[in-house]
């Protein structure tokens, strides 16, 4: 909602700057889809490799920091 009315401010001060900004958003958008990916991607094999690394000391019994004990 709130970018909205920016949205609506800017296009009352300065419309063809708005209206750029709505033609590009888009193109942007699709521009950065490839990079979200490559993002998602790296996350998930940081994660499988830290899985990895912290399996012997899981099996272990080893509890991390992070985890309450009960």
């Amino acid at each position: 909602m709130l970018t909205f009315l920016v949205w609506c401010v800017l296009l009352v001060v300065c419309w063809p700057l708005a209206l750029l900004a709505l033609i590009l958003w888009p193109v942007i958008w699709l521009i950065s889809l490839p990079l979200r990916l490559v993002g998602i991607t790296l996350e998930a094999v940081f994660a499988l490799l830290r899985a990895a690394l912290l399996l012997p000391a899981r099996l272990l019994g080893f509890r991390g920091a992070d985890r309450r004990t009960m």
